[in-house]
């Protein structure tokens, strides 16, 4: 989801892998081991957790979480919880990043030592306020100066279990004073508007005690406003500190008003600061990216030359390839190269050019394909986006069945349990690998067409260039469909969706037999035991040594790799696309309250949306997918309820809450996408309910009155490939911004090329180029249109640095922006009286 900001369209993604914990403090009691797992927050908001890791002091994780961001944030914090026999969870620690500081460690595995996790110290919105210094003539003619102090509302606080109930307290600090004033309880909003108005004496008239109250201005600054959020609770300990600021007077400036939203901040008590390691370490790796998009007319020169990437001649010499030859690793120019391709409907002329070149280069049929080449990463990530259903039909009913069923299968006889019977393990690991086999070979009218248009390409690139070798032709696609594909996708389900987590270890290891066996049935190579180090994998392999595995193998190879096989395919098995818990409101005529939201375990298939009492049982009701009209967010005033999105049907609307931000975005893209071709779609919505006889947003009574906002869903989208052509054009103008120095370092090994025929120098070898003239032209029109969209960029940072106003709504006062603010007014810093 993009936020457009001055012409531009903004987009934040983050990708982390959590590696492990190590040395968290034990438990006190007998048995010391904990039952840990980790969760990931965007502020205190949670978007992900994952397996909990037992009897551990040092859990590993090994689980990769990637989401796009929808809305802005302060933090990305990370949790460590445990879990104790009653099932209950209490927090050991934390690690907080703010956002400006993500880019220190953008892709580095780093040790992050574990924070106490403090009720001061967990923060999050921001506040409005109004500050007014005016002179007041007592009734005795005496002059004095007051604070007009007024607190306008608060957005984005922190929920407190379940709830916020928020009011403000405010008070006056000095040497010598605390006057101490607070707002009404706003109820059920985590968005308050207090607009409430508090007087505060700042200089008080000489009679008012013996002492001399009047503020000299060498003083001014040790006077400060103090304003606490708090959450008004029930429970017995009091109630819950939210947040606060301190606004020193100096902000008033000469004309003594100040007008700002402010970030809340922690107690200045509420980090309390501990040893290193006291509470233990999480690694991670954090990749956060921010993409500022340019209208698309901006990328026209580099896009065009980019696509003409697949008719270049050689293909060595485009922009396409170039890219992949600056890139520190291959994989980082393949995401965003096959993206674009996919978008404009050129990939397989595209990966057919590098991938004939690279057969070309091949001296060996037996290495075909089998280094990290761009080509390889290319297909990679082609196959990840156009066959990720197809592994939802073919895989994951057989790895869902092995990951609850929990079946022995370990077969080296070093890491038998006792308990456990060898040729039992044997027979349960045969019976699976049979299984899976089954199913992968039979499943070659599914595989997605744009995969067997590259397999076919390969083919015969393989063919052509190796007229020996008769069994080529299945070995380099399936080094691709069973080597990188369906091998990788079974050790390893949770990278490939099939399953939210990483395995335990009794199921990981049983699903790495299952992969290395499945790897080496597809490979067809001619000495099959052979390709086990282990003795005991050997002795298993035994039992598929049969001319039908590779028979069946080949037959499969065959039909995914033959050229118009048909034009259109219809998979007759319904795709499960998304499932998970989530509250809904009921959709009947009972009475609006709290007590109607029920939660209900929801599953998308592309043929219908259905809700169910829980998992596994029968659906209590099914929308097929040609009755939704519209899926749209619905607002939060309707309900008090953050999270919540509406499915439009032709009768009514169903109401949903998801559990946070990132899954309400996925279901709403999820759901959009799916029904997206459906012939009475709707133009307009009701962004919010019906209730009490009227739609809250137009105020009209009729129920079936036509929507009064656009629907935001746009035009008919591919579920698989959906993409922005613009986003990815600007990652690629991104990298090659980045890696500059290569691209002008390969501009001198064109030149040093073109006129020295002798051997080559050692710091141009790692290049591949064929054509120099050709390459040197292309690497000419690419620095063009990087510098072009830098200066662009230049100019953008420079304009929103001018237009950006401190204390606004979108740039709220924060713990170091304070001294931005006093620098941006025109007028003195400091006033007096």
């Amino acid at each position: 989801m993009a936020v457009e900001e001055e012409g531009l369209r903004v987009f934040q993604s983050v990708k982390i892998k959590i590696g492990e914990a190590k040395n968290i403090p034990p438990y006190p009691g007998p048995n010391r081991m904990r039952d840990c797992y980790c969760t990931v927050n965007l502020d205190q908001e949670e978007v992900f957790r994952t397996k909990i890791v037992e009897k551990s002091l040092c859990p590993f994780y090994g689980e990769d979480f990637y989401c796009e961001i929808p809305r802005s944030f302060r933090h990305l914090s990370f949790y460590i919880f445990d879990r104790d026999v009653f099932r209950r969870d209490s927090s050991i620690g934390k690690v907080a990043v703010k956002k400006e500081d993500l880019q220190k460690y953008h892709g580095k595995d780093t040790w992050f030592p574990l924070q106490p996790v403090s009720a001061d110290s967990e923060v999050q919105g921001k506040v409005h306020l109004e500050l007014r210094l005016s002179e007041v003539i007592t009734d005795s003619g005496v002059v004095c100066h007051k604070l007009a102090t007024r607190v306008l509302e608060c957005q984005g606080l922190p929920i407190v279990n379940g709830q916020c109930d928020p009011y403000a307290a405010v008070c006056l600090l000095g040497p010598s004073r605390s006057d101490a004033k607070k707002t009404k309880v706003k109820r059920k909003t985590n968005n308050p508007q207090f607009d409430e108005v508090f007087y505060f004496e700042v200089t008080r008239p000489l009679s008012h005690t013996k002492r001399q109250f009047d503020v000299e201005e060498e003083d001014v600054d040790k006077l400060a406003l103090r304003v606490d959020l708090w959450n008004a609770s029930n429970l017995k300990f009091g109630d819950e500190f939210l947040g606060g600021v301190r606004v020193p007077l100096r902000a008033l400036g000469q004309s003594g008003i100040h007008d700002a939203w402010y970030f809340l901040q922690p107690r200045e008590n509420g980090n309390k600061s501990v040893k290193a390691d006291e509470l233990g370490s999480l690694r991670l790796n954090i990749v956060y990216t921010e993409d500022h998009v340019f209208p698309s007319e901006h990328y026209t020169p580099l896009r065009e030359l980019l696509l003409q990437s697949a008719h270049a001649e050689p293909v060595s010499a485009s922009a396409a390839h170039i890219l992949g030859e600056v890139c520190r690793e291959k994989q980082e120019a393949a995401v965003p190269l096959v993206r674009l391709f996919l978008h404009y409907g050129k990939i397989v002329p595209f990966i057919s050019a590098i991938a004939n070149a690279e057969v070309n280069r091949t001296q060996d049929p037996n290495t075909i394909f089998r280094g990290n080449s761009l080509t390889s990463k290319c297909i990679d990530e082609t196959m990840k986006l156009a066959g990720m259903h197809y592994l939802q039909v073919t895989l994951k009913p057989i790895i869902d069945e092995i990951c609850t069923d929990h079946k022995p299968c370990e077969i080296d006889p070093v890491k038998l349990k006792e308990s456990e019977n060898l040729e039992t393990n044997r027979e349960n690991l045969r019976h699976y690998v049979d299984r899976i086999f089954n199913v992968i070979t039979s499943s070659g009218v599914s595989c997605p067409t744009v995969m067997c248009d590259i397999f076919f390409s390969l083919r015969e690139s393989a063919a052509t260039r190796f007229q020996v070798d008769q069994d080529v032709r299945y070995t380099a696609v399936s080094s691709f469909i069973f080597l990188r594909f369906f091998a990788p996708a079974i050790l390893s389900p949770n990278l490939f969706q099939l399953r939210p987590h990483h395995p335990d270890p009794c199921t990981s290891r049983t699903l790495t037999l299952i992969s290395k066996t499945i790897q080496t049935l597809g490979s067809l190579a001619k000495s099959k035991s052979a390709n086990f180090k282990e003795s005991y994998m050997a002795a298993f392999y035994d039992y598929f040594n049969e001319q039908k595995y590779a028979d069946a193998v080949k037959n499969f190879l065959d039909l995914i790799s033959s050229s118009g096989r048909w034009d259109q395919k219809s998979i007759e098995t319904p795709i499960m696309l998304k499932e998970g818990f989530m509250i809904k409101r009921a959709q009947g005529r009972k009475r609006f309250g709290m007590k109607n939201f029920k939660k209900r375990w929801f599953r998308l298939t592309n043929h219908e949306f259905t809700y169910h009492k829980t998992k596994g049982e029968a659906a209590l009701c099914s929308i097929p997918i040609e009755n939704i009209l519209a899926v749209e967010r619905l607002e939060e005033e309707s309900f008090k309820m953050k999270n919540m999105f509406q499915v439009i049907q032709p009768e009514r609307a169903l109401y949903i809450q998801a559990n946070n931000c990132v899954e309400a975005r996925d279901w709403i893209d999820i759901l959009t996408k799916v029904s997206q071709c459906n012939r009475k779609r709707l133009s307009t919505y009701h962004p919010s309910a019906y209730l009490n006889g009227h739609w809250l947003c137009c105020k009209l009574s009729a129920d079936t009155a036509p929507g009064c906002t656009p629907c935001t869903g746009g035009l008919p989208a591919n579920i698989q490939l959906d993409v922005d052509g613009d986003r990815e054009t600007e990652r690629i103008y991104s990298l090659f911004s980045t890696y500059m120095s290569k691209l002008v370092k390969m501009q001198e090994a064109c030149g040093s090329k073109s006129v020295y025929d002798g051997p080559e120098q050692e710091e141009y070898s790692s290049f591949i180029i064929d054509d120099p003239q050709e390459t040197y032209k292309t690497l000419k029109l690419i620095v063009s249109a990087v510098q072009t969209l830098e200066q662009q960029h230049t100019q953008y940072k420079r304009d929103k640095f001018r237009k950006t106003k401190y204390g606004s709504q979108e740039h709220p006062i924060g713990d170091k922006s304070f001294q931005c603010y006093i620098r941006q007014q025109s007028e003195s810093s400091t006033y007096s009286i």
